[in-house]
């Protein structure tokens, strides 16, 4: 899961339990995951570009914005 892209559905941030949809090409599909800001104090927004920095099964990843 470490390295896998997605995109926020559900605002992430401090004190707020996100959601993204993340690509999973294992599993052939596009999967909904509870995410958290992996740095502190970061704000994700609806729609933002992210990175799964980690994953903490069954369904909780700590997530990054996605650069360029």
């Amino acid at each position: 899961m470490i390295g896998y892209t997605g995109r926020v559905t559900g605002r992430v941030g401090a004190g707020l339990v996100g959601e993204v949809l993340v690509h999973v090409p294992e599993r052939q599909g596009t999967e909904a995951f509870l995410a958290y800001p992996a740095l502190p104090g970061e704000v994700l927004t609806v729609g933002t570009p992210v990175v799964v920095v980690e994953y903490q099964p069954p369904r909780t990843v700590y997530v990054a914005a996605a650069l360029g």
